[in-house]
């Protein structure tokens, strides 16, 4: 499969559309999808040199033909060295936690997180003795104070989830890498059409590209971006023997996607900012937050990293969960959904959904309140979307 390796001089939008590009002898315009789980040699010698590392393909745990150009695609949009596809954002998590912590290690992680991301830092970690310390991730102070001789990883969102708050990148990599820590970011809200965390000082960026890479709600998926040093001493090994595979058909799909990626986040954003000033002028609204709003209180950071605001908007409507629920309950063109990234428009309520898990007093902490709603706004008509929320919160 021919492969040209020099991307270096191509835009951002044209390695989108043709990053890591690999054709078989077919000269195929679209991406091959190989949808096989093992590979035949020409000889058992074919065979020993792969095994011992030679390039080539073994089984599809492994490496597949079409993962390798998802990764490497992905790698070339966040400007990373490499990367590596997962079944999902949170095996996409999990293994880069656990591939190189061990017992006595520490994490440092920001309090707003997805739910099952502090369950992973906080109880499955646990279980095999590495601590960890949950901070105000925009409290620099505190990831100073946080950081110990046995801290290994600093770990945060940005935007996070569902509050969206914003961590400075850059300050937090330079606390922890004064302190010998690697940083980790979340990078799924933003996508690399919004944010390349890595510019700022990010070690590792990892993705659920089940949202907006895939962007239309089809097929499971994560990706671990990373330096080659990470990935040769920790993580491949990891995912050799453990198996957290993406699946071809998933990493063509996605592959796919990334061709249209930075034209939908447009119009995710210009959606989103739309029905974010909408959500700011409605009386049964007590508060909204929006990463380019001028009432986000860190939009000027938002700005400073983002190149625009993304697709999700959290709000909160006065009398708790029982009036939260009967805005969701009265939507007619938005769906209730826990996911986001679609091109559909999907409402959810955080703390009965993502955060349920989550103590009643850990949940406040985070910032989330039982009349908080969160909604990722599709491609629909914003028009259409606010008058359905209009509509919705008049039920209040």
């Amino acid at each position: 499969m021919a492969t040209n390796k020099d991307w270096t001089h191509w835009r951002r939008q044209t390695l989108a559309v043709r990053g890591g590009q690999r054709r078989s002898p077919f000269q195929e315009t679209s991406e091959a999808l190989y949808l096989t789980s093992g590979y035949a040699y020409e000889g058992p010698e074919e065979a020993e040199d792969r095994f011992k590392g030679e390039p080539g393909y073994t089984y599809t745990r492994y490496g597949n033909p079409t993962i390798s150009v998802f990764e490497e695609r992905m790698a070339l949009l966040e400007g990373a060295p490499v990367g590596r596809a997962t079944a999902s954002g949170m095996a996409a998590v999990t293994s880069t936690l656990m591939c190189c912590l061990s017992a006595g290690d520490h994490v440092v992680a920001a309090r707003a997180l997805f739910g099952a991301i502090r369950y992973v830092i906080e109880d499955v970690l646990a279980r095999f003795g590495v601590t960890s310390t949950i901070v105000d991730g925009t409290d620099l102070d505190a990831w100073r104070a946080a950081m110990r001789p046995e801290t290994k990883i600093a770990f945060f969102e940005t935007p996070s989830n569902p509050t969206l708050e914003i961590v400075d990148i850059a300050a937090v990599a330079d606390i922890a890498h004064k302190a010998g820590v690697r940083v980790v970011v979340d990078n799924a809200f933003a996508s690399p059409s919004l944010q390349r965390p890595m510019e700022f000082g990010a070690d590792i960026v990892v993705h659920s590209s089940t949202k907006y890479i895939d962007g239309q709600g089809r097929a499971m998926g994560g990706i671990i971006l990373c330096k080659e040093d990470f990935l040769k001493d920790h993580l491949q090994i990891f995912l050799r023997n453990t198996g957290p595979s993406m699946s071809p058909f998933n990493a063509w799909v996605h592959l796919k996607s990334l061709e249209t990626l930075a034209l939908r986040m447009r119009e995710h954003c210009s959606n989103a900012a739309q029905v974010a000033e909408f959500l700011a002028g409605e009386k049964n609204v007590r508060r909204v937050l929006y990463p380019f709003s001028k009432n986000h209180p860190q939009v000027a950071l938002a700005r400073k990293q983002m190149s625009g605001g993304g697709g999700v908007i959290t709000f909160e409507v006065a009398g708790g969960k029982k009036e939260a629920f009967k805005v969701a309950k009265a939507l007619k063109l938005v769906d209730i959904s826990n996911n986001l990234g679609d091109a559909k428009s999907l409402l959810t309520h955080p703390a009965t959904t993502t955060h349920q898990r989550l103590s009643p007093e850990a949940r406040l902490a985070a910032g989330v309140t039982d009349g908080m709603l969160r909604i990722a706004v599709g491609l629909e008509d914003p028009a259409d979307i606010c008058d359905d929320l209009s509509q919705a919160l008049a039920n209040i």
